[in-house]
Order: C-alpha cells, then structure tokens, then sequence
C-alpha cells in the first residue's frame, strides 16, 4: 500500500466511524418544525404587497425562477435572428 492510499483508508475509516457515531448522537427528541413569521408590510406599501400565507411565498419565488429561465434561454431563442448578421458584427467588434 502506497502512502497515498493509507491516507485515503485512514479517512474513509473516520468517516465511517462518524458515521455510525451520528445515529447515537441524534436519538434525542427534536422540536417540532414550525414555519416561520410572515414579513409585515412596510409603511406606505399598497394593501396587496403583504403576502398571506409561505404557499403564496413559494409560488411567488416560483414565478420568478420562472422568468429568469425565460430569459436565460433567450439568446437561443434569437440565435437564428443574429446568426446573418454576425459575420458583419463580428468585423465591427474588431474596429475598436
């Protein structure tokens, strides 16, 4: 056995160790789950802007990842409307 190898045996052999430790350790109860306070609305804010539930939240933060991978997928979208023109700009890019 190579010292590289006794290393990475001595490593998995604590990490197994940990391993079998950690079930012991967390046989303690646990509190509940609970979820957490909704925000409050700012002062002037309009009367919808204040969520009313974390499932209105989610959706919300749902609706946004949404978009963003919209519009992550844009430039292929336009890649056939750029694709003629890019010889052109690709020589204007090298004017500078």
């Amino acid at each position: 056995m190579t010292k590289t190898q006794r290393m990475l045996a001595a490593i998995a052999l604590a990490g197994a160790a940990a391993g079998l430790a950690a079930p012991a350790a967390s046989a303690a109860p646990t509190a509940p789950l609970t979820l957490p306070d909704l925000p409050s609305a700012a002062p002037g804010m309009p009367a919808g802007a204040q969520p009313a539930s974390v499932q209105e939240i989610g959706s919300k933060l749902s609706e946004g990842a949404n978009q963003l991978n919209a519009l992550m997928e844009l430039p292929d979208k336009l890649s056939p409307v750029i694709a003629p023109a890019e010889p052109v700009l690709g020589l204007a890019g090298g004017l500078e």
